[in-house]
């Protein structure tokens, strides 16, 4: 096994205070927002359900309260993948851990297991399917267990976009270790979800610890669906050349086609789906996470938990299908605080993809309608014409006073108009083409194509046939699809996305009720305060070399230890290392993210570099 399971840091075994373990082992001076409630509270014996953001220290919160309690911590992961990145970070900090996965070969399992019952581990990361096994059970049984901590509790929901059936049956800690703090932890879940995950991790007694949602460092931004490419490269080339991004595609055929087209236009880009054989995902995840300037194409079943912070873009080409999924996702960007933005396009296609996807799913009816009602809302938040993050808070029962100032519709307020007129005439050719036809065919009538399709079907006898001729095929459809985002119009799951009528639109026809909507514009830059730059564009050129050394420093140290380099240190923590510029072993133990055991592993690499003199540090590099 690649793990040394015994000989912990001596430093670990005298420790219990929550802020010295907080100091000496991960390097920080304070606790931010609610962690120290939530570690007192665990390390106190109580269950708690953790609801925090992406980068907002999850992990601390049950790390520190496995590290301060007598036994070891177990870790439920669905990630598999990542979890060798987890504990290899941990041991850098001189933690003891290990994991227990499929991955292992046998003698790799004895080991571990043994060391968990001799007490040599101080976390231990299992996935749900080998925790369920009644082996493992029994393991778990005869050792000390300090706390279960269960990651992305989300996957419980059965219905929820990162479901995980082994989760079900994560009910069963409760009964079989009832004297055993349970922490819960997820980023994302909206007051249904987070029901659910209390009903079926039987939580009812927890501490439910909520913390504030924003990400106040990333923009969001989405534009309608024009030449996705064109817009894609457009954003990469303008914003974000060569550097680490996400790019989301609903389908495998997609996530491949976009990473090869990426690939020729001089990205280094690489697809990830789960028809992709295992060592290649394994191989481009850890590209994605050791290198710098790549580009992850995916579809969902990338990212969870993905603890790469220097992730500047995360780009959906298509349509979410719920605020949940899409806040998940975009959260992986930022996770530094350094500015980050997240971009959407989307078209009218992708909802009646989505609608037909949904419509098909094995799922009930009340599932149907619940998965509805998501999307409903994903459309809401992307025709919105106020602060979308407003909007995305709310959703989680969060709230945020006033606009954020850091979102498209914020930099660059959309522009409205009275489109009652136009509405009619849509709502009236969706009624007079009998309802089953798709935006296309809607927009051929009302501009009055001849088409061999509309003078098939008879419809250039309608009194509709060229009513819209004033208007672009381009301008029609976006009516259409803000129609549809509104609720005035559905999109039938079971035929081939045909336009129907809702009651909410009765008023309309009569007259009774005016209609603004937002006027799109093709693709366009939000003014921004914030213009596209490198992320260290702001360190002056005076303390370039000095900066660039302290990168190179850290690069060959995580060439020669196997890990990435944000796991040797973050950028915030060279930035601090840059701003202070320590000059002894003391000095450098005040920078941010430096703990004892890094500062034994690298201080002495790094305070050489921090020492040298401008030859010195120019060699570094």
């Amino acid at each position: 096994m690649a793990y040394h399971l015994k000989g912990a840091p001596s430093i670990l075994l005298a420790m219990q205070n929550p802020q010295d373990i907080l100091q000496h082992v991960f390097g920080y001076h304070d606790f931010r927002g609610q962690q120290e409630r939530i570690v007192n509270a665990v390390i106190e014996g109580q269950d708690a359900l953790v609801l925090m953001p992406t980068g907002g220290g999850k992990s601390l919160c049950y790390q520190i309260p496995a590290l301060a309690r007598p036994g070891t911590g177990i870790v439920i992961s669905p990630l598999i993948a990542l979890m060798q990145d987890q504990v290899t970070a941990l041991r850098e900090l001189g933690v003891r851990a290990g994991f227990l996965n499929s991955t292992l070969a046998w003698p790799d399992v004895v080991d571990t297991e043994r060391a968990l019952l001799d007490g040599e581990l101080d976390l231990l990361y299992i996935a749900p399917e080998r925790l369920i096994q009644p082996r493992t059970l029994d393991l778990l049984h005869q050792a000390n267990i300090a706390l279960f901590a269960i990651d992305e509790a989300h996957c419980v929901a059965q219905w929820g976009h990162d479901f995980r059936a082994d989760y079900l049956r994560l009910d069963l800690l409760h009964n079989e270790f009832p004297q055993v703090p349970r922490i819960a932890l997820t980023a994302t879940a909206d007051m249904r979800t987070r029901e659910e995950i209390i009903e079926r991790l039987q939580l009812e007694e927890a501490r439910q610890f909520i913390v504030g949602f924003d990400r106040p460092n990333i923009q969001y931004r989405v534009q309608q669906k024009d030449n996705p490419r064109r817009q894609l490269l457009g954003f990469l080339k303008d914003e974000y050349p060569q550097q680490a991004g996400i790019v989301y595609c609903l389908s495998r055929k997609k996530v491949e086609q976009t990473a090869e087209w990426l690939q020729k236009e001089g990205f280094n880009a690489l697809p990830y789906h789960a028809g992709l054989p295992g060592n290649l995902r394994e191989t481009h995840q850890s590209r994605f996470l050791r290198e710098d300037g790549i580009i992850m194409v995916a579809t969902i079943a990338f990212g969870m938990g993905i603890d790469k912070p220097d992730v500047r873009f995360v780009a959906h080409l298509d349509l979410p299908k719920s605020i949940e999924a899409y806040y998940q996702e975009t959260g992986r960007a930022g996770r530094d605080g350094q500015p980050a933005t997240a971009l959407l396009l989307y078209g009218l296609e992708d909802v009646v993809k989505l609608r037909q996807m949904m419509g098909a799913s094995e799922g009930n009816d009340q599932f149907k309608r619940q998965e509805q009602q998501r999307l409903s809302a994903m459309l809401g938040l992307c025709e919105v014409t106020s602060c979308r993050r407003q909007i995305l808070l709310r959703y989680f029962g969060d709230t945020l006073d006033e606009p954020c100032g850091n979102c498209d519709t914020c930099l660059t307020p959309p522009q409205t108009w009275d489109a009652t007129e136009a509405v009619q005439k849509a709502l009236s050719c969706v009624y007079r083409t009998g309802q089953r036809f798709g935006a296309t065919h809607i927009v051929d009538v009302l501009r009055g194509s001849s088409n061999e399709k509309v003078l098939a079907q008879g419809h250039d006898k309608l009194s509709t046939y060229g009513i819209g001729q004033d208007m672009s095929a381009d301008e029609w459809r976006a009516v259409l699809r803000q129609l549809v985002a509104a609720g005035y119009l559905d999109v039938d799951p079971e035929g081939f996305g045909g336009l129907q009528l809702t009651e909410s639109c009765r008023p309309i026809l009569r007259g009774e009720q005016r209609v603004h909507l937002r006027r799109d514009i093709r693709t366009r830059k939000p003014t921004s305060t914030r213009t596209a730059r490198r992320p260290d564009a702001d360190i002056t050129e005076a303390d370039r070399p000095l900066w660039e050394a302290l990168r190179a420093c850290r690069r060959r140290l995580a060439e020669e230890h196997g890990v990435p380099p944000y796991v040797i240190f973050h950028d915030v923590t060279l930035r601090d290392m840059l701003e202070r510029r320590p000059q002894t072993p003391g000095e450098l133990l005040d920078v941010s993210g430096v703990g004892d055991s890094k500062l034994e592993r690298f201080g002495a690499d790094f305070l050489e570099v921090l020492q040298g003199t401008p030859e010195a540090v120019e060699h570094a590099q």
